[in-house]
């Protein structure tokens, strides 16, 4: 069991790095596609929500093999980590441009009415009255979505990807031990989450403090 831990572990670092690089893609690139889907303009709100239901109703499986082995073949020469990552990315980029968009509706009305009462240009509204409240409302299932992105991070091992679950095949395939194996991957992936967790919960609760005052 210990030469299967520390088998499998070696692969922590790869699925640490692309989870954590895709979420940062998504977190950037979804935001400018929440403003886009709650614009009053059909030009812009239509093409987001266009985008973000294309994301998310492919397969993840599938956009890791468009990127890796469509775009990175035939545009650019991708490694196994920035076609996971790129391809992650994206879907993470919809889903959380949705839960962006959620945060920021949450917001009471009479919120957005204080601020243009005090004639706040729209940046100062957004900096100053409506995100930090739409943060307390975002974070937790931000972070859920963070957890379940670690565990949809095991299928870049069908690129290559030398994460938890390529290492855990590998074993496999060369000693058939495929319970205990996976098992002691299972596990690993139960300790990767429960950090998340912990952080998200301080975080919604710093946050909630600083919004209540």
């Amino acid at each position: 069991m210990a030469r299967i831990l520390s088998i499998l572990a070696a692969g922590i670092g790869q699925t640490v790095a692309i989870t954590a690089a895709a979420f940062v893609l998504g977190a950037v690139a979804g935001f400018p596609l929440a403003l886009m889907r709650r614009s009053p303009y059909r030009v812009l709100r239509m093409p987001a929500a266009a985008v973000i239901e294309i994301l998310r109703s492919i397969p993840p499986i599938v956009w890791l093999f468009i990127v890796y082995y469509g775009i990175g073949s035939d545009v650019v020469k991708l490694s196994t980590f920035q076609g996971a990552v790129i391809g992650l990315g994206l879907i993470a980029a919809a889903y959380l441009a949705e839960i962006y968009r959620a945060g920021i509706d949450a917001v009471a009305r009479g919120q957005w009415e204080a601020a243009k009462a005090l004639a706040l240009p729209r940046r100062a509204t957004y900096q100053r009255v409506i995100l930090p409240q739409a943060l307390t409302v975002v974070t937790p299932p931000a972070a859920t979505y963070a957890i379940g992105l670690l565990k949809d991070s095991a299928i870049a091992s069908v690129i290559g990807a030398t994460d938890i679950t390529f290492r855990a095949v590998q074993e496999t395939q060369a000693n058939l031990h495929g319970l205990s194996v996976f098992a002691v991957a299972g596990l690993l992936y139960i300790a990767l989450s429960v950090p998340i967790a912990a952080v998200a919960r301080y975080t919604d609760r710093i946050l909630a403090q600083k919004v209540a005052k």
